[in-house]
């Protein structure tokens, strides 16, 4: 009986702190996520990036929602995709600009039409009065990526 009781606190605890830090990841991609009126991507589709290599937007009527943030999918079957694995789909960097992210460790809006699939993983510039970021990153990506990757451990604490 008395193991019973154990393991029954155990688990409880277990379920309890598994739960808070779910909240705080939750909290903390509300915090430091690029989100347009509550949306990642500005509403495009973050599975549509992998397919065809063309962003699509996406739509209110599809969506679903990983760590706290809503995305938008243009088909159901690629919101599908993303509930399978949505470390897979999701922007890095909080869905800011990886330039500016490696450049200084600053959060700085992007064109979700301009990005970079590295290594399965999908990355977004600003590109805006003829400054399109993507372009200087491509000069210096091993750099940029290590720094940015630096830079954004330490705002994602």
């Amino acid at each position: 009986m008395m193991k019973s009781i154990v393991c029954f606190l155990i688990f409880a605890i277990f379920g309890i702190t598994h739960i808070a830090a779910q909240g705080n990841n939750a909290a903390l991609n509300k915090k430091h996520f690029n989100l347009d009126k509550g949306v990642a991507l500005d509403g495009y589709d973050a599975v549509s990036y992998f397919i065809g290599n063309k962003p699509v937007k996406g739509k209110a009527s599809i969506q679903a929602t990983s760590d706290g943030v809503v995305y938008y999918f243009s088909t159901e079957k690629n919101k599908q995709l993303f509930q399978q694995n949505p470390e897979k789909y999701k922007p890095q960097y909080g869905g800011w600009c990886a330039y500016a992210m490696g450049a200084n460790g600053e959060k700085v809006e992007v064109d979700p039409e301009t990005f970079k699939l590295i290594n399965g993983k999908l990355y977004l510039f600003y590109n805006a009065f003829l400054n399109n970021t993507l372009t200087t990153w491509n000069k210096s990506e091993a750099n940029l990526k290590s720094k940015a990757d630096a830079n954004w451990k330490s705002i994602f604490k």
